[in-house]
């Protein structure tokens, strides 16, 4: 299966607990104003790349501690971030996932596209929410605005609303 990124992070510590391997998907449909990767909206750019190679990369970096799959919109491809996902959790590895869309958008969108639904299932952790100019705020961990919510996701679908995460600056790396 293909799937459409804006770039790769092989080794991060600043996008998500530990040491992760960092997927940018490219075209989201936010558009939030002040994005921090505004040339992974357009779905045309970025590069096309198969996701059997890049499961192969996933599983030859024994030492990460996860994936991270932010964008763009990661959910604009949900059956190949899934596959990304499917492939780290093989290995016993957590997945992050960030979304402009919030945990309720993304519950309402799962009970219309299994794929949507098979990816939430995947993920450990969500940021989830556009991010907001006006809410833009540098000592927040692993999120730009203060509407963002840093979700324990198997807990929050297991329970049908939001348990948040409350992470300090000592889960970065």
């Amino acid at each position: 299966m293909d799937i459409r990124l804006s770039g790769i992070i092989n080794e991060s510590v600043v996008d998500g607990p530990g040491v992760r391997m960092v997927f940018f998907a490219q075209g989201c449909p936010h558009h939030c104003p002040g994005c921090h990767n505004p040339d992974t909206h357009d779905p045309r750019g970025g590069a096309v790349y198969d996701t059997a190679r890049l499961r192969e990369s996933i599983r030859a970096r024994r030492y990460l501690s996860g994936i991270t799959l932010s964008g763009g919109e990661p959910l604009g491809q949900a059956a190949a971030c899934a596959e990304l996902a499917a492939a780290a959790k093989e290995q016993g590895k957590s997945v992050m996932l960030y979304s402009g869309y919030t945990f309720e958008q993304l519950r309402a969108m799962a009970a219309g596209d299994p794929e949507v639904g098979k990816l939430l299932k995947l993920t450990d952790i969500l940021i989830d929410g556009p991010f907001l100019a006006g809410q833009r705020n540098i000592d927040l961990v692993f999120r730009g605005s203060a509407n963002q919510r840093v979700i324990d996701l198997p807990r929050s679908l297991a329970a049908g609303r939001v348990y948040e995460l409350k992470l300090g600056r000592d889960a970065c790396g």
